[in-house]
């Protein structure tokens, strides 16, 4: 499930870039077409990174495991937001920094999260 996850929010944010990118050059219908499809994609996110959550609680995530488990499920969700305010707020032409901003870091502590200290991630 952990390879759907990665897959899944891989996609997500090389689509966030042609989002934003087709709305700045004014392409709206292909803009549109894969907004639509990017938010499929978060479906898919929340249903893997759902799946890995269970899988942690199923093998008794206690203590520090389980606090740093729902930092990062906070993290997931909070990139998904800014990745969808990203795409919404270029589609009506207003400032997206704020947001830029808040995906690089909420993605930054997901992926560290994810990699680096739990225990499901792909890397030893």
């Amino acid at each position: 499930m952990a390879h759907l996850h990665i897959t899944a929010w891989l996609l997500a944010i090389i689509l966030t870039f042609v989002v934003s990118s087709f709305y700045k050059q004014e392409k709206t219908q292909q803009a549109k077409i894969l907004h639509m499809i990017l938010r499929l994609d978060y479906l898919l996110i929340l249903y893997s990174g759902g799946s890995l959550l269970g899988n942690y609680i199923v093998n008794g995530a206690s203590g520090s495991l389980l606090g740093e488990v729902i930092v990062k499920v906070i993290a997931g969700v909070w990139t998904i937001v800014a990745m969808e305010m990203i795409s919404v707020k270029g589609k009506k032409d207003k400032p997206v920094k704020g947001w830029w901003i808040q995906f690089i870091v909420a993605a930054v502590i997901a992926i560290i999260l994810g990699f680096g200290r739990l225990p499901l991630g792909v890397l030893p």
